[in-house]
């Protein structure tokens, strides 16, 4: 049974940076996708970047490019999101979530959304 559990949400000022954290377990093989979704109130939920654990491959949604940047330690089965230059609108509950394969005619930040979700950790950036 794969299990995410995300860790280092918190708050920040405008302009400020946070790491978060994502222990995973229960993937088999080396070929999956790892990332980060976020959703905030009265929002659709977004995925903001994802990264291919063989190769590390990365993808990024245009609102976060050049600010945030995904990584992957596989000896700790950890994936991280290192978020610079935040704003208010990345206020969001961020969860890491995990996918085997994209679904047909969608991009890695498309499938995302449909893959295994963790519970989510607050962030939230004061103006």
């Amino acid at each position: 049974q794969v299990q995410l559990m995300e860790s280092g949400g918190g708050s920040v000022h405008y302009g400020g940076s946070m790491n978060l954290s994502c222990v995973v377990s229960g993937y088999t093989g080396s070929r999956y996708y790892l990332g980060w979704a976020r959703q905030a109130p009265g929002k659709e939920r977004e995925g903001v970047a994802t990264i291919y654990t063989e190769g590390s491959r990365t993808f990024y949604a245009d609102s976060v490019k050049g600010r945030f940047t995904v990584t992957q330690d596989t000896a700790k089965s950890t994936v991280y999101l290192h978020m610079n230059s935040l704003k208010p609108e990345d206020t969001a509950m961020y969860h890491c979530v995990g996918f085997r394969t994209r679904k047909p005619g969608t991009s890695p930040l498309e499938s995302l959304l449909f893959g295994i979700w963790g519970p989510g950790t607050q962030v939230t950036v004061s103006s």
